[in-house]
């Protein structure tokens, strides 16, 4: 029998007042070690030193290959993943997951992997769906996991989606969720039993985070091609086969949710929508100066009025398309 003492946790929008309540009350004693994946993107991260004066545990940024202790706090630092390996904390700068870097998913997978059981997965307010999937894999690797309660959240949808991939996982406000945490690293549980390891499919992935690579042909054991592009680069992507959440991975690496595609996919729907206005605006501006100037003859001038006419009315078509599709999300922040 062994405690509980890998301790994930993914978090984006409201994430720095989340993380305060968190770790403030939270016994620097307790054996184990936390680890957090937050949305930071490629921006520059003060979180450590802002969380360092809320709790009495220490905090810091996380270090390629170091070793990691009980009563320590490891933020994934800026524009890199963080997994867990042989005890110490992996960075990579591998292809994004759910559009961002770091992201929880990767981090979790790679818990649930090395060292199933020991693990408490947990997710706190965000948007979209970024650690319901690895909450997933934690899960059926024996792990324990906490969701705070959608209703005390900041922003829902992360809460929301982790419950669903997790529908047994333990549901609390955040006020609570420290002392269940608590709670689950001091309750002991068997190792992992021979011959109960992770899926096929979540080593497979776990591998691609940890050595960058990623090919058509092992998306083929874990998956089916389906007739999509992937946002970030252009490849071929594939179906992952793992129930809810729906998740896609292309061939040279990058992955995502389907409610994290569809995000991408407004967006670039509305940049496209107003992109053609503008040059539909532009179009309508020169042929009005050509029409001013007198510089065409008049067959050409009415049909350049005939067109202008066409332009008009396709821009203003464009317009209120725009405002009836789903337009991108804003983009989170740190707090």
């Amino acid at each position: 029998m062994q405690n509980r003492d890998i301790v994930v946790v993914a978090v984006s929008t409201g994430g720095l007042a989340a993380l305060e309540v968190l770790l403030g009350d939270l016994d620097p004693g307790l054996r184990a070690s936390v680890f957090v994946a937050m949305h930071v993107d490629g921006y520059r991260s003060v979180l450590p030193s802002l969380l360092q004066n809320r709790t009495r545990w220490q905090v810091q940024h996380a270090e390629d290959g170091q070793p990691f202790a009980p009563g320590v706090v490891y933020i994934a630092p800026p524009d890199r993943h963080m997994i867990l390996q042989h005890d110490a904390t992996v960075l990579t700068r591998g292809p994004k997951e759910n559009f961002t870097r770091p992201a929880a998913d990767p981090l979790f997978r790679s818990a649930a992997v090395h060292y199933g059981p020991r693990v408490v997965g947990i997710v706190l307010t965000g948007r979209l769906d970024d650690g319901s999937a690895g909450l997933k894999s934690v899960h059926a690797c024996g792990g324990f996991a906490i969701v705070q309660d959608p209703e005390d959240s900041v922003a829902q949808d992360m809460p929301a989606n982790a419950i669903a991939a997790v529908p047994t996982a333990q549901v609390l406000p955040l006020q609570q969720i420290g002392n269940a945490m608590a709670k689950a690293i001091n309750t002991a549980v068997a190792p992992r039993a021979a011959g109960s390891g992770p899926s096929e499919t979540l080593r497979t992935e776990s591998r691609m985070t940890e050595t960058g690579q990623s090919s058509a042909a092992v998306l083929e054991r874990i998956g089916r091609q389906v007739g999509l592009t992937c946002p970030e680069c252009g490849g071929a992507i594939w179906r992952v086969d793992t129930g809810v959440p729906v998740r896609y991975r292309c061939h040279t690496g990058h992955a995502f949710s389907s409610a994290s595609l569809n995000a991408a996919q407004a967006e670039q729907v509305d940049d496209a929508i107003w992109s053609a206005a503008r040059l539909l605006r532009e179009r309508i501006l020169l042929a009005s100066e050509e029409i001013a100037t007198g510089g065409a003859t008049a067959d050409a001038t009415g049909r350049l009025r005939a067109s202008v006419a066409q332009w008009e009315a396709a821009y203003q078509q464009l317009r209120s398309l725009a405002a009836t599709t789903d337009g991108p999300l804003a983009k989170t922040d740190i707090a």
